[in-house]
């Protein structure tokens, strides 16, 4: 592993291939949940490769949420992640009142940063083929990833609710 980890044992560093991505998502939420993170930005295309149907997770998830959380995905579609992650729509069920999910189509699937956000700590998959990117506690890093985040957020629309009402 080419990275090195923080004294709160988050990651700090490059990191690279889908193990290294999923384990990185991994001990981000866990850290979350550690640390008491308010808020937090997800963004990818369509989740489909992150760990976020796993238990332990999910158990990361339910330990971060509560009162003062605020949960933002950002997707091109969400279509791939209620296909293959059951356990994160059933948790987005419980926690629907602090999660918001939106659609950022005014962009290309191609174009959609993929990466996780929070005002402490953040990671980018810089080249999501090849599943490589950097994360770390860098102000500026944080700064300039936030502004792109907040741009597709703009220019979003709601998508994925918590549940589907109908007669």
């Amino acid at each position: 592993m080419s990275n090195s980890e923080s004294e709160s044992g988050r990651l700090n560093g490059a990191y690279s291939g889908p193990t290294e991505f999923a384990n990185v998502v991994r001990e981000a939420l866990a850290c979350a949940a550690r640390e008491g993170w308010s808020s937090m930005v997800w963004s990818d295309a369509n989740f489909a490769d992150w760990p976020l149907g796993e238990r332990a997770v999910v158990d990361s998830l339910n330990a971060w949420a509560g009162k003062g959380r605020q949960l933002l995905m950002l997707a091109h579609s969400y279509d791939a992640l209620v296909r293959l992650q059951p356990r994160l729509v059933t948790w987005r069920k419980t926690w629907g009142h602090i999660i918001e999910c939106r659609l950022c189509r005014s962009r290309d699937a191609s174009e959609m940063p993929s990466a996780l956000w929070s005002p402490h700590w953040a990671m980018q998959r810089l080249d999501v083929v090849r599943s490589t990117g950097i994360a770390g506690l860098e102000p500026q890093r944080r700064v300039m990833l936030k502004e792109e985040l907040d741009e597709c957020h703009r220019q979003s629309s709601p998508g994925f609710a918590a549940s589907t009402l109908g007669l």
